[in-house]
């Protein structure tokens, strides 16, 4: 699994040989995996609560997807259930004034996790060499050293402590259109439909060169990417959540010894 949609290191990237439909990596039915990604909330559960009791790593997820893409969803369904103690979300918008006064990365930096921390971009720096190329707020000598720039940022938190995952939800053009139609016609979701949205899907396809170049040249061996199915939510949860975890059991974690004679507090517990 872990395998399967994982980006290796500089390996040009074709989107279109990556199918958003797919569901090769389950056999079983939809309810069946609504079953095991129940199992692995409850393993996710576990492993967060360790990361936060050793207090020895941090976890940065990054999501990235086209508007509709469900990076809100990914963060619900796979985290529900989860303590919120030690786990947040960031998310990076237009930069304010301040912001923009600072190197790009300066805002990010400041968002990623500590020890025992899960942190999680919904979007991230990745904004800085996708919509800012695409675009053209930057010219492409610029946007060629971001993605040096990213890759050394990135080696930095590895180096020093964080897990990297990154992972591209990957939707098709039809499948946008369903979901934008869902928020004009359910009451509940049109608060989510911004018209500027159907102007950035004028520009499709130079966001998906965009995403091929980010993706090829910024997956590496410690913080790599990878291209999720995206079309059918569940597929797409159960997916991210089994990386997640198995990555998470990668760390071996343990909680911490209890004090010495911790048994022999239990007396003291309640009043005599």
């Amino acid at each position: 699994m872990l395998n399967a949609y994982h980006i290796h290191e500089e390996v040009k990237i074709n989107l279109v040989n990556f199918n958003p439909d797919d569901k090769s990596q389950w056999e079983g039915s939809k309810e069946s995996a609504k079953k095991e990604l129940k199992k692995l909330r409850k393993r996710l559960a576990n492993l967060k609560q360790m990361l936060y009791a050793e207090n020895k790593h941090k976890v940065l997820i990054v999501l990235q997807a086209m508007d509709a893409g469900g990076k809100d969803g990914t963060i619900r369904s796979i985290f529900k259930g989860v303590n919120p103690q030690g786990v947040s979300v960031a998310n990076f918008k237009v930069p304010t004034p301040i912001e923009l006064g600072h190197d790009y990365l300066w805002r990010v930096h400041a968002k990623t996790p500590q020890t025992g921390q899960i942190v999680i971009f919904n979007r991230s720096h990745y904004e800085d060499v996708l919509v800012v190329r695409v675009h053209e707020l930057a010219s492409k000598k610029t946007i060629d050293k971001r993605y040096a720039h990213i890759v050394q940022f990135e080696k930095m938190l590895v180096d020093e402590g964080t897990t990297v995952l990154k992972f591209f939800l990957n939707i098709s053009k039809e499948e946008q259109s369903n979901r934008f139609l869902e928020r004009i016609e359910k009451p509940e979701k049109q608060w989510k439909f911004n018209p500027n949205d159907i102007e950035e899907r004028k520009l499709w396809e130079s966001y998906m060169q965009a995403y091929e170049d980010a993706i090829g040249k910024t997956s590496t061996t410690n913080a790599p990417w990878f291209i999720i199915p995206a079309n059918h939510n569940w597929y797409r949860d159960l997916i991210i959540a089994r990386i997640i975890t198995a990555s998470l059991d990668r760390l071996e974690m343990h909680y911490p010894n209890p004090i010495n004679n911790i048994e022999s507090y239990k007396d003291l517990i309640f009043d005599k």
